[in-house]
């Protein structure tokens, strides 16, 4: 008779924590999450996904609106700022939906941890690619604007979207990883972070050109400003969508953004990487608790 003891691999912990590697290791119930959660948000409405499109096109209609139209904030200093601010719309509501959505992803998710063995970094991912699917129409709505009023895209432009958009993402990951699990023990930090990310409209360049804040703060006080990772990925995503659409994109690009653009959103990109790689470390260590408290 054969040692079935000799046979079996051992057996581990139901939940063992591998962190980000086994979120995606798992990528059937991450789609399943996001898929349920996205049906969810529409489910009992007559215009259904409709509303991904209807909602971004009346934000922007909006802020057009009020800072061209009514009070002329462009002018001819900032050529075509409806879609200067546009593609500054686009990271500040991908970032404020990973951010917040990410925060309460562990709390809102409570029935599915207390009864599945499953890494609890799927939540916050999952938060994060719904924003990214919720931000997409947003961005359609610029790319279609920006080519109506004359956009010639270029290789610069797509290594600027593509630099953007991994800075961002990580920095919603890093942050949401982090106050996902210090919200199921202080749930003060989800009132925290909607009040922070109230904030975020007007701590980057997208109702004000970048120039504005280099004439009135100088040159200290426009590297500091540049600290924000935030403001630096809406300077790449204006890169991408906004220059191209000016008469002479070079003399824009020399005029309306720094000197230093893509490098200072390379170091950033590696800082924020670091950041992800702490934020899973604390992560793991609270994350044993989190069973109990929720």
């Amino acid at each position: 008779m054969t040692d079935r003891s000799t046979t079996l691999p051992p057996l581990g912990p139901p939940a063992a924590n591998a962190g980000l590697r086994e979120v995606f290791r798992r990528r059937y119930l991450l789609g399943m999450i996001v898929h349920n959660t996205m049906q969810s948000r529409y489910q009992g409405t007559f215009l259904g996904w409709t509303w991904s499109y209807l909602q971004p096109l009346v934000r922007f209609a909006m802020f057009y609106f009020v800072f061209q139209v009514a009070i002329n904030r462009g002018g001819d200093e900032t050529p075509n700022f409806a879609i200067h601010m546009a593609a500054g719309m686009v990271v500040v509501h991908f970032f404020t939906e990973t951010f917040n959505g990410g925060t309460q992803s562990l709390v809102r998710n409570r029935s599915l941890i207390s009864k599945l063995a499953v890494p609890k970094e799927l939540f916050p991912v999952a938060r994060l690619l719904l924003a990214a699917w919720h931000s997409g129409p947003m961005l359609v709505i610029v790319i279609v604007a920006a080519v109506l009023t004359g956009w010639i895209p270029d290789l610069v432009g797509l290594g600027a979207f593509l630099l953007g958009t991994a800075l961002i993402a990580s920095l919603g990951l890093a942050l949401a990883l982090l106050f996902s699990v210090a919200n199921v023990y202080f749930r003060d930090f989800g009132k925290v972070v909607q009040t922070l990310t109230q904030f975020v409209t007007f701590s980057v360049p997208m109702i004000y050109p970048y120039t504005m804040v280099a004439k009135r703060f100088g040159e200290i006080g426009s590297h500091i400003y540049l600290l924000n990772p935030v403001a630096e990925a809406v300077l790449l995503f204006q890169r991408a969508f906004w220059v191209g659409t000016t008469d002479d994109p070079q003399a824009t690009a020399d005029h309306h953004l720094p000197h230093d653009l893509f490098e200072r959103g390379l170091i950033m990109l590696a800082v924020v990487l670091v950041l992800v790689w702490l934020a899973q470390v604390a992560f793991t260590r609270l994350e044993r608790g989190v069973a109990e408290r929720l």
